[in-house]
């Protein structure tokens, strides 16, 4: 059984690295997530048994969180 994966680069407001990075971590599907520099301020890798649930985490869960301005997600294609 293969897992769904994908990627989130975050942009934050001013400020709300830490916090943003913080809240992302408790969602149940993030494996990883690391802030860095450049035109992204955190980068996400998110893990579920299936593209219906990893779906739910980015847009329920790290969409919904509160400090980020904007997200590009990349989902893995087993080819």
């Amino acid at each position: 059984m293969s897992l769904a994966v994908g990627f989130v680069l975050i942009t934050t407001q001013p400020g709300e690295e830490v916090a943003v990075r913080e809240a992302v971590s408790k969602i149940e599907c993030v494996k990883g997530i690391w802030v860095v520099f450049g035109s992204f301020d955190c980068f996400v890798k998110v893990e579920a048994d299936d593209e219906s649930e990893l779906t739910g985490a980015i847009v329920q869960g790290i969409r919904s969180v509160p400090g980020i301005v904007e997200t590009r997600t990349l989902i893995g294609a087993e080819i």
